[in-house]
């Protein structure tokens, strides 16, 4: 008789603990892309941060203190308005950024250069928002504003943060340069594709449809000799309207040419559409 073996979840208390290590992590990460690469840099990039870069270079504030007074009403206007409850996580990651921001002011930057500056700038805090984001916290900020405009706007959030942005970068480029506004650009494009980045991680897999006349064999070689789990559909042919099969198989990139050549073999006549998946979760796969 074959036992089961179920997996003990993990105590809560540790759980919680990941989790708010990981976002005080990722909000020191934040803080270092910003002092070492983006404020001596002039880089005002979006967020929060964008503002208290612009502010410093035209009155000289303190940047941990415009964060501060920028977050803190955020938050708290944010459970009023919007009527939720968005967690201590994110409460500490609100005063978490700015603290770290204050700590580390006095650190030398890394570089002079401002493409380098958005560059890295924008990596360092696209990783530090992604731990975060990991954590199932949040930094507050431009986000909460973006979703007290969502509900009384008819506009997707996504366009909610765009727009906050947009105006941010609008303002680095008015009051630095046209070049320094580009800087802008590029450091949240960097920012938001290294935040991707984390949060899927670098594995690519390929997604196959297959559609054959011959999906018994096709079914037993992916089972059998590539080693991967299968899916096989009811389809309609759009021209036909003949009643098909279709299969849906996921392998590791570096088993794609080997499981292609498999199935031309058996159906030469095979049609197979392959499609990126970022990140698969389950058996044989990453596990979460």
């Amino acid at each position: 008789m074959i036992q089961k073996y179920r997996r003990e979840p993990v105590p809560r208390p540790i759980v919680l603990t990941f989790e708010y290590s990981l976002v005080l992590l990722g909000s020191f990460m934040i803080a270092i892309g910003f002092n070492l690469f983006l404020l001596p840099n002039e880089v005002a990039s979006g967020g929060v941060a964008g503002i208290s870069t612009i502010l410093n270079s035209v009155f000289g504030l303190n940047p941990a203190i415009v964060q501060w007074a920028i977050n803190m009403p955020l938050f708290v206007l944010g459970i009023f308005i919007l009527g939720k409850n968005f967690g201590l996580k994110t409460f500490v990651g609100t005063i978490a950024v700015p603290l770290f921001v204050e700590l580390s002011s006095t650190w030398p930057p890394a570089t002079p250069d401002p493409l380098l500056g958005a560059i890295f700038g924008g990596m360092a805090c696209g990783v530090g928002i992604g731990i975060v984001f990991r954590g199932k916290g949040s930094t507050g900020g431009i986000d909460l504003a973006a979703q007290i405009l969502h509900k009384y706007v008819p506009l997707p959030f996504g366009v909610c943060i765009a727009l906050f942005d947009g105006i941010i970068v609008l303002a680095a480029t008015l009051v630095f340069s046209v070049e320094q506004g580009l800087y802008a650009l590029i450091g949240l494009f960097v920012t938001s594709r290294t935040i991707d980045l984390v949060q899927v991680g670098l594995s690519s897999s390929k997604n196959l449809m297959i559609i054959t006349d011959h999906v018994e064999p096709v079914r037993q070689a992916l089972l059998n000799q590539v080693d991967r789990g299968v899916t096989v559909w009811q389809a309609e042919g759009g021209y036909t309207k003949e009643e098909r099969r279709m299969i849906m198989c996921v392998v590791n990139q570096n088993e794609f040419s080997r499981t292609s050549q498999i199935i031309k073999l058996i159906d030469p006549k095979a049609f197979i559409v392959v499609m990126n998946a970022s990140e698969v979760i389950g058996e044989g796969f990453s596990k979460h």
